[in-house]
């Protein structure tokens, strides 16, 4: 660490819905901002006009609302740096793109979408280490390093459409620290000239990114290990423009992995075996396809959060639950791991389930309260907290409460066919309406009063308890499951038990 003052920012692309692998970048740079007493920054990169999606852009900074990434400054924010949007700054980008090509480390390209396929494919043929437009091959290409003057003044007076490139040194070693993976160096040889400022008039990221994080005075570049290639040609554009002394410093993050390790996550990854790679749930705006998100699958903010920053950073102690206070005092860059970290969905539950048995029941009811109204269900805020006091420790996420609790909610119309064949025979009708005839006279009807009114008349007769047990949950549950019979009982009081037991005898034969 510098002296400097901690300037971060996450700087993703409207161009679809925000990866869960992009979450974790802005993370990263949130908590080290926070625990260095600087500036998280969203500055949303749109020079990609062609792959914008409507929607993205709102779809990101809803997704860091929700995971409790706090933006200091950005489009919603404001901010003495601003504008946060790269294409409302585009009249800022051509000055320094002219810039170069005055101090002479970029030049005018006018070659056609013709010419570079020629060009790419004789590279090929020829089996050419680097097939890129290059040192190697710009002077054989239509370019003011290639032209007269007195040609390329014509072609830019005449509108000819053409683009700007970086000259990339012949060559040259580039030798730049990563505060992840150490000191990254680089031959020039490997490299090929980028576009810098495009033909639509807007920049490329290269140029973009370097700009405005010279101009937002950006003090730490902390973005994905598929930006480590790109980290030579920002070098030298801060050097071409002589701004080395408050060049950032860069961190690239390991790879987000599949499960087996074997290859980038994906959504088709998620849509495979099941789980979400998104934070939110997002409708592509032109196919209507809608792909699930961690809110909409049950995940509480700080479970997700929890699970990210294990991706590929550990505390370096046994601690694995963190508040994000928590997460702010442990979090340092140097206990980032270089190597990509693989996605674990059992545990990404895990740690869902630890945050749900955290919360307190009137929290936890908040949360299952949509789910009932989803279900056409009204119920008392204190009723709702008994059921989420009783499931709490039997579920990973909220809406598993309906599938495993809708009893306590809504009468069974359907019975376990496996209990009835083992367990309902030909006299656990008549059992079961003597057990009406207790309850109605059961004055006192807690669970502590309906265990040993049936424990004594089940003793009395001499029935089988288990079977008995098991027909009463059964009419009352619908199935096998859920908690202690009496008290599933009292919660469901006299009149809905009776009601449950003479329905139960009727419907099942």
């Amino acid at each position: 660490m510098t002296n400097r003052k901690v300037r971060v920012r996450f700087a993703p692309s409207p161009t679809g819905p925000l990866h869960i692998g992009g979450v974790r970048t802005a993370l990263y740079n949130y908590l080290f901002a926070r625990k260095h007493g600087g500036t998280f920054i969203l500055r949303i990169e749109d020079t990609d006009q062609n792959r914008f999606v409507t929607g993205a852009e709102q779809y990101i900074m809803n997704s860091l609302k929700w995971s409790g990434i706090n933006v200091d400054e950005g489009i919603e924010e404001g901010g003495e740096y601003g504008p946060y949007r790269q294409s409302d700054r585009k009249h800022l980008y051509r000055k320094y793109a002219d810039e170069l090509v005055v101090k002479g480390f970029a030049y005018y390209a006018f070659d056609t979408p013709d010419q570079l396929e020629s060009l790419r494919k004789r590279l090929e043929e020829e089996k050419a280490s680097n097939t890129a437009y290059s040192p190697s091959t710009r002077a054989g290409m239509k370019n003011s390093l290639s032209l007269s003057d007195a040609e390329t003044k014509e072609l830019l007076s005449s509108g000819t459409p053409y683009v700007i490139r970086f000259k990339m040194p012949e060559n040259d070693e580039v030798i730049a620290n990563d505060l992840i993976r150490g000191e990254v160096r680089v031959n020039t040889a490997t490299l090929d000239d980028k576009v810098l400022f495009k033909s639509d008039g807007m920049p490329t990221y290269h140029l973009a990114n370097v700009v405005d994080d010279y101009l937002m005075n950006i003090s730490h570049v902390i973005r994905g290990e598929e930006w480590l290639p790109s980290m030579p040609l920002h070098v030298l554009l801060y050097r071409s423009f002589g701004w080395e002394e408050v060049m950032p410093q860069f961190a690239h993050l390991p790879l987000l992995l599949k499960p087996d390790g074997k290859g980038k996550l994906s959504k088709r990854d998620g849509d495979r075996l099941g789980f979400p790679v998104f934070p939110l749930q997002w409708t592509d705006p032109s196919t209507g396809e809608v792909s699930s998100g961690y809110k909409e699958s049950g995940y509480i903010p700080q479970a997700f959060i929890n699970i990210l920053v294990f991706l590929g950073w550990n505390p370096g102690t046994e601690q694995e639950i963190f508040t994000m206070q928590e997460l702010i005092d442990a979090f340092s860059i140097e206990h980032v791991h270089k190597a990509g970290a693989k996605f674990d969905f059992e545990k990404a539950k895990w740690f869902n389930h630890q945050y749900l048995i955290k919360l307190s029941d009137a929290e936890l009811a908040q949360l299952f309260l949509p789910v009932l109204q989803e279900k056409g269900v009204q119920a008392e805020m204190i009723r709702v907290e008994k059921v989420c006091s009783m499931m709490k420790e039997r579920v990973n996420f909220v809406n598993e409460i309906w599938d495993q609790a809708s009893f306590f909610f809504v009468a069974p119309d359907v019975y376990d066919a496996e209990v009835i064949k083992k367990r309902w025979k030909p006299e656990v009708p008549s059992i079961l309406n003597e057990i009406v005839l207790i309850f109605n006279e059961l004055d006192d009807f807690t669970s502590a009063a309906i265990h040993e009114s049936l424990h004594n008349f089940l003793e009395s007769k001499q029935y089988n308890f288990g079977q008995v047990m098991n027909c009463l949950r059964l009419a009352m549950v619908g199935t096998s499951k859920g908690p202690d019979l009496p008290v599933i009982m009292e919660y469901l009081g006299k009149k809905e038990v009776i009601f449950r037991i003479e329905k139960a005898v009727k419907l099942i034969l």
